[in-house]
C-alpha cells in the first residue's frame, strides 16, 4: 500500500549576512525569470522528482513556460559532463541554478560564484567542501541535506535486524560519487564492525555494469546488499530492485527501491524534497542570499518493507521490524 504522508523538513536556525552579486537581487517587474536545472541523469529517470519540483513552483505562482523559463541540462549519467552543462547553463543567463547530489553541486560550485545555486538534495555538504557550515553556507549555494553517511549505517542495522545471521553485506555504489565511497562508506564500515558483519564494496559506474557487479557479490541464503544513494544508482532504482529480487537478495535502498519491488527502504521522500525545493528558488528570485539561508536538514525518514518480496523469498519479517515501518506493502 501506497499513499504515505510528505516527510518534514526543518531549517536550521541562522544566517550569515553577506554582500551579493546583482544575480541574487529581486526581480524586475515584468521579467520571466530563467532557472537552470542540471541533471546528472536524464529527464525520464527524474520525471517523479521533476514533478515534484514544477509543483512547488505552483506553490508560489511560478508556471512553467508561463511566468517561469526552466533550462534543462542532462548528463545522462556521466558526471564529467556537468562542468561543461553547467557552463551552458550560465552562458544562457539564468537567475538560478538548480542541480542535485554531491557531483552536480560541485560541478556548479566550481563554476560560478556569482549566480545562486540551489541543491535539492546533498549527503554531506560541510564534509564534500559545499559549505562550510549548515546554519552559515558562507558561499552562492543553499539547499537540503539528508544525513546520507548517517542514514547509510542505519539501513546496515535495518538489514541485521531482518536477517540476524548475517555475516557480510554487500554495499552497491557509484566511485565517481565523492560522498559515496568516503564519508558514507566510513559510516557503515564503522556500524558493520560493531555488528560483526563484513562490508563488501561494489563499485558499478553504470548500468551496464549491474549484472556482472551482483555476479561478484556473496551468493547463498544469507546473500545482502545494500544501495548507496547516488544519483545514477537512483535513476535505476527498479532494475536494481528486479536483479537482487530475481538473484535472491535480501536488500536495502531507498523507500523508492522497496515500492519498485526491493525488499526494504530507509530514506526520505524524494518527491517532497523537490517540491521543497521551490521555496530556496522562490526566496531567491525575491532578493534572498543563499548565504543567508540556512541548509535545511531532513528529521524523519520513512521505513518501507516490501512483504510481497521477504515471502517470496521465504522470508518471515521480525515482528519488531513490522512495527517501525511507516509502509508495509502487501
Amino acid at each position: 500500500m501506497y499513499g504515505m504522508g510528505r516527510r518534514e523538513f526543518v531549517a536550521l536556525l541562522g544566517g550569515a549576512a553577506a554582500a551579493w552579486p546583482l544575480a541574487a537581487s529581486a526581480q524586475q517587474p515584468g521579467k520571466v525569470p530563467r532557472i537552470g536545472f542540471l541533471g546528472a541523469q536524464s529527464a525520464y529517470s527524474y520525471a517523479s522528482q521533476l514533478e515534484g519540483f514544477r509543483l512547488g513552483l505552483r506553490d508560489h505562482g511560478y508556471v512553467e513556460g508561463t511566468t517561469i523559463v526552466i533550462e534543462y541540462r542532462w548528463a545522462e549519467g556521466k558526471y564529467q559532463r556537468l562542468r561543461e552543462l553547467v557552463t551552458e547553463l550560465i552562458r544562457s543567463n539564468v537567475d538560478v541554478i538548480v542541480t542535485h547530489g554531491t557531483p552536480g553541486a560541485l560541478a556548479a560550485k566550481q563554476a560560478t560564484t556569482a549566480i545562486p545555486i540551489v541543491v535539492t538534495l546533498l549527503g554531506d555538504p560541510v564534509a564534500s567542501g559545499i559549505v562550510v557550515s549548515l546554519a552559515r553556507p558562507e558561499a552562492n549555494i543553499t539547499g537540503q541535506s539528508f544525513f546520507s553517511p548517517e542514514l547509510a549505517a542505519k539501513r546496515i542495522e535495518l538489514l541485521k535486524d531482518l536477517l540476524p545471521q548475517m555475516t557480510r553485506v554487500a554495499v552497491l555504489m557509484n566511485p565517481g560519487n565523492p560522498v559515496v565511497i568516503g564519508a558514507e562508506l566510513q559510516a557503515m564500515q564503522t556500524t558493520a564492525q560493531s555488528l560483526k558483519v563484513e562490508l563488501q564494496q561494489v563499485l558499478v559506474a553504470g548500468p551496464n555494469e549491474f549484472e556482472s557487479a551482483f555476479e561478484r557479490m556473496q551468493q547463498g541464503p544469507t546473500a545482502a546488499v545494500a544501495v548507496s544513494d547516488d544519483s545514477m544508482l537512483i535513476a535505476n532504482i527498479r532494475a536494481i530492485a528486479a536483479i537482487a529480487t530475481t538473484r535472491r537478495f535480501v536488500s536495502i535502498g531507498n523507500k523508492e527501491f522497496a515500492q519498485a519491488g526491493g525488499m526494504m527502504g530507509y530514506g526520505i521522500d524524494f518527491f517532497a524534497t523537490y517540491r521543497r525545493a521551490a521555496v530556496f528558488v522562490d526566496r531567491i528570485l525575491k532578493g534572498g542570499k543563499p548565504a543567508d539561508i540556512p541548509i535545511e536538514q531532513a528529521t524523519k525518514f520513512n521505513t518501507v518493507i516490501n512483504l510481497k518480496t521477504t515471502k517470496a523469498l521465504g522470508l518471515v519479517v521480525p515482528p519488531t521490524l513490522l512495527a517501525i515501518a511507516d509502509e508495509v506493502i502487501e
